[in-house]
């Protein structure tokens, strides 16, 4: 079965290169990010949101409005792309702009990592909450960063200068941010927790 991927641009700050968006099922903008594709002549295959923050609605592509203020945009379009079948989603404009804003995506997507593969991506690197484990590839020399949300137990892996084994890392106490692959492909473990990690793009 054929994984189903999204391209999800949020109103944060805007990627400076885009990806291919032919390798995506579906190109969405949410809200005000609309405007920087409409800046750009990229027509998306969807816009969402509450528009509070979008200069024109479009009237040639599909438009929903969620004007629900007990959820946020992002929360919204998670529920969307999954109703339509949508398993792996790429977002770009995540972080950037107002940090409180980039903590509430962050939120957002632990909320969700069981169900939707949710990774973040920006002008300086990669980041994602894993389940369990995830081996990461083509990451020679890059920077890995590793940060419970709030707690991570019984974390291993393979591949970083400075390794872990059966550890422990807690928010506030113990974090695992700047390390460095000695390898080009890294494995990270969990047993229990939540983890997030960060990719440099260099």
């Amino acid at each position: 079965m054929k994984l189903k991927k999204a391209f999800v641009l949020l109103n944060g700050l805007e990627p400076s290169i885009f990806p291919d968006l032919s390798n995506y099922d579906l190109v969405c903008a949410i809200d005000g990010a609309y405007n920087h594709f409409e800046k750009n002549n990229i027509i998306p295959n969807l816009v969402t949101g509450d528009f509070d923050s979008i200069y024109k609605i479009p009237n040639t592509i599909e438009v929903i409005n969620t004007p629900d203020q007990n959820f946020t945009d992002f929360e919204k379009t998670l529920q969307i792309l999954k109703d339509r079948g949508f398993t792996s989603i790429d977002i770009f404009g995540g972080s950037g702009k107002e940090h409180d804003h980039f903590l509430g995506n962050l939120s957002t997507a632990l909320l969700w990592k069981n169900d939707i593969r949710i990774t973040f991506f920006d002008d300086y690197g990669t980041y994602f909450f894993i389940n369990y484990e995830c081996t990461l590839n083509n990451v020679l020399n890059k920077t890995i960063s590793l940060v419970p949300f709030p707690e991570a137990h019984n974390i291993t892996t393979n591949g970083l200068k400075y390794a872990l084994t059966n550890e422990s890392l807690t928010f506030g106490k113990r974090v695992g941010t700047r390390n460095k692959a000695v390898k080009n492909e890294v494995k990270i473990s969990i047993k229990s927790g939540d983890l997030l990690v960060y990719i440099g793009n260099k």
